[in-house]
């Protein structure tokens, strides 16, 4: 028996990816290329999906601008999506907004309410939106969504909202999981630890970085790169008995 190659099941059929325009979305759309699926690529950020486009291997690919936090807008943002790319078979949604405070007190309402609508609400929709296509088309297919070591530790007192809607995603992962499993579609997490990226580097302080690598295990952060794969092996065939889980990928900084 030949051995299956990391992306099995997906060469030559559709990829969503939300959030492509950041470090990590890029690395994950550029594994799913390389692994021979069409990607469609999506973010609200024109100017960063540019970059992402011109970094994928093979050819197929399309890059789309969407506001995930229209609710209205998404059924047509999903069926041109599935047009591009000849029919959506993954979803791996990264699309997120950290507002990091200097502690509990200097979170607004404001604060709360664009973390919420973009990390819990637009990630509801979008996964119903995508399953119900997927369940119209009778097309069996998979769901990976993006949550972060914050939804088990509660991340520190500026980033409590945030940490709350990952939290919140894992759960939602999970019942979405137990609803669509009849119809062949899987929905999983994954949640990273410390990875090197512009949006983690900005975000905290020189000397909170090296305090936090020193609790890692693996003694480093990770690179987008090393996140990718996960990604990949959750919306493959390999994973094909796997849902309702998430995977932790934190160099030990957290172990369950």
């Amino acid at each position: 028996m030949s051995e299956l190659p990391l992306g099995a099941g997906l060469r030559g059929r559709g990829v969503l990816v939300t959030g492509a325009a950041g470090a990590i979305g890029a690395a994950v759309a550029r594994s799913f290329a390389a692994c021979g699926a069409r990607v469609v690529v999506s973010d609200l950020r024109a100017e960063g999906l540019e970059a992402t486009m011109a970094s994928l291997p093979g050819d197929g690919h399309t890059a789309l601008t969407a506001d995930l936090t229209d609710v209205a807008a998404l059924d047509a943002f999903l069926a041109r999506a599935d047009s591009e790319c000849g029919g959506l078979v993954a979803l791996a949604h990264l699309a997120a907004v950290i507002l990091r405070r200097a502690d509990l007190m200097s979170i607004s309402e404001a604060d709360w309410d664009v973390q919420v609508d973009v990390n819990l609400k637009a990630s509801f929709f979008l996964n119903r939106a995508f399953a119900e296509q997927l369940r119209r088309a009778g097309r069996a297919g998979s769901i990976v969504n993006f949550s972060s070591q914050g939804w088990w530790t509660g991340g520190l007192g500026g980033s409590v909202v945030y940490s709350g809607t990952k939290g919140g995603l894992v759960s939602m992962t999970r019942g979405l999981a137990r609803t669509y499993a009849p119809e062949g579609i899987r929905v999983n997490a994954v949640a990273p630890g410390l990875v090197d990226t512009p949006m983690l580097l900005d975000g905290l302080g020189e000397g909170l970085i090296e305090k936090l690598v020193e609790q890692v295990p693996l003694g480093r952060m990770a690179t987008p790169e090393e996140i990718a794969p996960s990604v990949v092996f959750l919306a493959s065939d390999h994973a094909g008995y796997i849902t309702g889980a998430t995977l932790n990928i934190s160099g030990g900084f957290l172990m369950y």
